[in-house]
């Protein structure tokens, strides 16, 4: 009997490696993370490590406007917002910026697995 292993960070919306449907729950997932255009394009439709890669780099990027974000709020807000609203501007970068190193994680496994990547259990 088969056992389909997935790592601490796994999406929880996709099926393990192996584990029958798992590539189509993959792509399903990516595609949620990723711009909406993103469905159109043929290539990334039909070549899911493609995929894997494009949403990677999305999450990267979105990454580093988090990081940008955040590194300005201050200094770009203090003129339009109370200071309050700027500490909760920031607050909100800081819990974007965290949720975001997840879904990186997340996505970087996917790929991986998408990549031949398969994962033992450890206990």
């Amino acid at each position: 009997m088969p056992t389909h292993v997935a790592p601490p960070g796994w999406p929880r919306q996709v099926r393990p490696p192996d584990a029958p449907d798992w590539e189509r729950t993959a792509v399903n997932w990516m595609l949620d993370l990723t711009p909406p255009e993103y469905r159109s394009y043929p290539a990334l439709r039909r070549h899911i490590v493609v995929l894997a890669r494009f949403a990677v780099l999305h999450v990267e990027a979105c990454q580093a406007a988090c990081k940008r974000g955040l590194s300005e709020a201050r200094a770009e807000l203090r003129d339009v917002a109370t200071p309050d609203v700027v500490d909760a501007a920031v607050e909100t970068w800081l819990a974007e910026d965290a949720r975001l190193s997840g879904v990186r994680r997340a996505v970087g496994l996917v790929e991986e697995a998408l990549r031949g990547r398969r994962f033992v259990a450890r206990l």
